[in-house]
């Protein structure tokens, strides 16, 4: 789309705010209006269009605005049933990353129980739903109860939290660590960090190569930007 407008602002209505450009009610790629809710995020997306259109001419679409997007997924595909996104969520509980431990090196051993630990213990701590632990790729069956447990917590988010989570939880490669993000016991590069534990753990042990630098730096504004759209939703 071009860059055109020379005004954004926002508008009060009954279920949020209407972001405006030059007085016009912003619409979603479908043709339905924008509607956000917390006004936060209303703000922060109209500075997300203020930035975009700061200046005449140029093309745009809505990869330049990352937070519009995460909003009109919120209100177009999971608001009207939020159902399937949560048990596309929940699902990464029963095969989370924390769960499965390498068999060496020692190092490794070591550093992953250090790191990971912590976090299943954290996970049994709020929400009852401790996880067993396996050794290398070997499936590990999860107890019912802590399956259960955990979709609970996803099902208990809003909209705009599981637009979130649906970017951070696939990202990180565990349930546990994307809801420690949303519920702000872990940060975005922290979570990060313990994510890619393994890979950084080989970087250290054989050398970066550009395509894996550059595959974990994408992932971590994917994780920055659920973070930042949690928060600002709150």
């Amino acid at each position: 789309m071009k860059r055109f407008w020379d005004t954004v602002t926002l508008v009060r209505v009954e279920a949020g705010y209407h972001v405006q450009l030059d007085g016009k009610p912003m619409n979603l790629p479908t043709g339905t209006r924008l509607v956000v809710g917390p006004h936060a995020l209303a703000e922060a997306i109209a500075t997300e269009w203020r930035d975009a259109g700061g200046g005449k001419g140029g093309e745009m679409s809505y990869a330049d605005t990352p937070l519009t997007r995460l909003a009109g997924t919120a209100q177009e595909r999971i608001a009207p049933n939020p159902l399937p996104t949560v048990d596309a969520i929940a699902r990464y509980g029963e095969t989370d990353m924390l769960c499965y431990r390498a068999t060496a090196p020692r190092p490794l051993v070591e550093r992953q129980m250090r790191e990971w630990q912590p976090w299943l213990d954290w996970a049994t701590a709020t929400y009852d739903a401790p996880l067993r632990v396996g050794e290398g790729i070997a499936y590990v069956n999860q107890h019912k109860d802590s399956i259960a447990a955990l979709r609970r917590a996803v099902a208990s988010y809003d909209a705009y939290a599981l637009a979130g989570l649906g970017i951070a939880v696939p990202s990180l490669g565990s349930l546990v660590l994307g809801l420690a993000l949303a519920e702000g016991a872990l940060d975005a590069e922290r979570a990060h960090a313990l994510g890619a534990l393994e890979e950084l753990f080989e970087v250290e042990q054989w050398g970066e190569d550009y395509e894996g630098e550059a595959r974990r730096r994408n992932v971590g504004i994917d994780i920055a930007l659920a973070e930042r759209f949690i928060r600002l939703s709150r």
